[in-house]
């Protein structure tokens, strides 16, 4: 625990002026971001008698072992560099959201010829335009369902609709009238796009033209005695009108609204948004966060919009937004907003009438949210609590196990000999930490001398980022774990055990790897997969843990984790290795000119028997390039012609001109090349 006066600016050399900053850790991490209308005032509260400062402030000023700041010219600009620091360096002490859920959005692909209708996930894309997020998926599809039948616009994927572009017939919904079928051109891309449009202006909330129009157009109709005519287009009105009816009316029409209500105790906070639209709920989202920080209601409401329009821009922002309560800098956090939307934005409490009432809709929600989250999460932090204690007392260690690393090595008949290594901390994956390994010391098959390898290697690498370019102290000044932004080097952290796939001589042998590298604090174990035993160094017998053991749940967890993750990454390699040919051995020669040597010569029969300067005629293949693929196709033996076992054909040519839109690399070599490695 640091002192936080050892590392208190001097007095008069904090600037008077807005800024962003900084606390870090021993190890140079950030810990945690803030900004500032004054830094001077700002930072001198943290550097208070520690009895007077909140729990968690006083244990993040503790924790830091040092403060940087940067000035900015103005509120608006240190709240932007705010939010792309906790972006960034994803402080530990900083408030941060995370969904309790993936919401989709119907999502409409204006970027493209003829634009798709789909549900989307994830982040978001350019020249797509999105509505939502829904709660469920299947919302989305009820209301496009009904809405193709007025706006028949494409919801196929590509690979639908180019095989029905080229066999000339469209989908059933093309058959059914759902869609205008403009793969086999029954609709121009102007007239479709024109479809999309439409769809998309009425999915935004313009709706009451739109059904004014169909309206007028259904009299016409009746009128001139064109009766199916009209009898379809009122079909039309009456499935807009079900499908407006999914999305309830609570404001005005022409509200364009967010509204953010915060439900929270002392250590949580869950936040509900609701999307208003044209008066209508169009979506909602919601998010749940630990409070870190020292954080009030308008803390967690500035934090939230931080979040939700850190990376919007235009109409994705609302000309409105309402809160329960307004954060410190209003005016600074109005204009950010005005800017990102290109726009006036109000930012206010609501304090009567219809929205005030939808307001305390969203913070019943944001209550049930949070409820529903802290009963989940009891249970799983119990549940992983035990598992951690339980492995902890089997295996005699001092302490839970907070970070665990388990190896498994991977091959296919002692050929492409590869190992993972995945870490879980808290007993959850860490999935950013994982790494793979190709053995390098030997070939073959042995399982033992691979793990001591892999061990070897990870530790190995641990001790050089540790000891830097020599023996390292804290008076030089250098941190060997983090690099100079903050970010954590890999293999900077070591686990508190090592779990291992395998028996007595696997476990051995990490053990051995350990012990050569003088690494004393670090446990080892391995778990056979016959009988689910855990094995200890240097023990005869092993440790049997109950079935119903949450412990060895957990230890079965890493250990197949690190079996899958192996196994994906050896059939990768494997497959690489059946694919390549002659030409991928050459140095420098890239994809692209690979596919231009073989497609300018036919085959890479033609090309072995071309010139020097044959070869350099091909654009981009230099006479270096040229004497280096020459080189390389003379050192290699063609293999003998391969045989079309359906027909008895013999194919002499060892490469096949590659098809216009053929993908790369699949097809190098014949059947008797891609067995062996050039």
């Amino acid at each position: 625990m640091a002192d936080p006066s050892s590392y208190r600016p001097a007095p008069g050399q904090i600037p008077d002026s807005p800024g962003v900053y900084r606390f870090r850790d021993e190890h140079r991490r950030v810990i945690y971001v803030g900004k500032a209308k004054s830094l001077r005032q700002r930072l001198a509260n943290y550097f208070q008698d520690l009895a007077s400062l909140h729990p968690r402030t006083a244990t993040m000023v503790t924790t830091a072992a040092s403060v940087e700041w940067t000035v900015v010219s103005t509120e608006v600009e240190a709240l932007q560099l705010e939010y792309s620091w906790i972006k960034e360096y994803d402080p530990r002490f900083n408030v941060k959201y995370r969904d309790d859920k993936s919401y989709p959005s119907l999502a409409v692909t204006m970027n493209e010829e003829y634009p798709r209708v789909q549900v989307m996930r994830g982040p978001k894309k350019k020249g797509v335009r999105y509505f939502g997020p829904y709660g469920h998926a299947w919302a989305i599809r009820e209301t496009v369902d009904l809405m193709l039948r007025v706006f028949p616009v494409r919801t196929c994927s590509a690979g639908v609709f180019k095989r029905s572009a080229q066999i000339g017939r469209p989908c059933l919904l093309g058959y059914i009238g759902k869609c205008s079928a403009p793969c086999v051109g029954r609709v121009t891309p102007e007239e479709h796009r024109e479809l999309a449009e439409d769809f998309c202006d009425f999915m935004a909330g313009r709706t009451g033209t739109y059904l004014s129009r169909l309206e007028q157009q259904m009299h016409e109709a009746a009128e001139e005695m064109e009766y199916e005519k009209a009898a379809r287009l009122r079909d039309d009105i009456g499935a807009l009108r079900r499908a407006m009816e999914k999305n309830a009316v609570v404001l005005a029409d022409a509200t364009d609204a967010d509204l953010i209500a915060v439900a929270e105790d002392e250590l949580e906070a869950a936040v509900q948004i609701f999307h208003v639209r044209g008066g209508r709920v169009r979506g909602q989202r919601g998010w749940v966060t630990d409070k870190v920080e020292a954080v009030d209601t308008a803390g967690l409401v500035e934090h939230a919009l931080q979040q939700l329009y850190g990376e919007e821009k235009g109409e994705a922002v609302p000309k409105e937004v309402l809160v329960p309560a307004l954060p410190e800098d209003t005016r600074a956090l109005g204009q950010w907003l005005a800017e990102r939307r290109g726009a006036q934005v109000s930012l206010r409490i609501p304090q009567r009438g219809d929205k005030k009432a939808l307001m305390e809709t969203v913070h019943r929600n944001a209550q049930q949210s949070l409820a529903l989250h802290k009963t989940k999460r009891a249970s799983d932090l119990t549940t992983r609590s035990r598992a951690l204690e339980e492995v902890a007392a089997a295996l005699e260690l001092d302490s839970a196990p907070l970070r665990i690393e388990c190896f498994d090595i991977s091959h296919l008949q002692g050929d492409d000999v590869v190992a993972s290594m995945v870490v879980f901390e808290d007993g959850l994956a860490r999935k950013s930490e994982y790494r793979r390994f190709q053995i390098k010391s030997f070939e073959g098959q042995d399982d033992v001398r691979s793990m001591h390898e892999v061990v070897s290697r990870r530790f190995r690498r641990y001790l050089q980022e540790k000891l830097k370019t020599g023996e390292w102290s804290p008076e030089d000044g250098e941190d060997p774990l983090t690099e100079d932004d903050g970010r954590p080097k890999r293999f900077a952290y070591p686990p508190q055990l090592v779990v291992v796939d395998g028996g007595q001589p696997q476990v051995a042998a990490a053990k051995r790897a350990l012990e050569e590298l003088g690494i004393d604090d670090v446990a080892v174990c391995g778990l056979a997969k016959r009988l689910e035993e855990v094995w200890l160094p240097g023990e005869d017998d092993p440790v049997v843990l109950p079935r119903t053991s949450e412990g060895l749940y957990l230890l079965q967890r890493v250990r197949d984790e690190a079996h899958r993750f192996a196994i994906q990454y050896q059939r990768n390699k494997r497959g690489k290795r059946l694919k390549a040919g002659p030409l991928d051995e050459v140095p420098g020669l890239g994809e692209s000119r690979r596919q231009a040597l073989v497609k300018h010569f036919g085959s890479v029969k033609k090309l072995r028997q071309a010139t020097i300067d044959q070869i350099c005629e091909v654009p981009g293949i230099g006479r270096k390039t040229a004497e280096t693929v020459a080189a390389a196709l003379a050192q290699s033996v063609p293999a003998g012609p391969a045989v079309n076992t359906a027909t008895g054909e013999i194919i002499e040519d060892e490469y096949p001109t590659p098809r216009v839109g053929a993908p790369p690399s699949g097809g190098w070599g014949t059947s008797s090349e891609r067995g062996t490695e050039q």
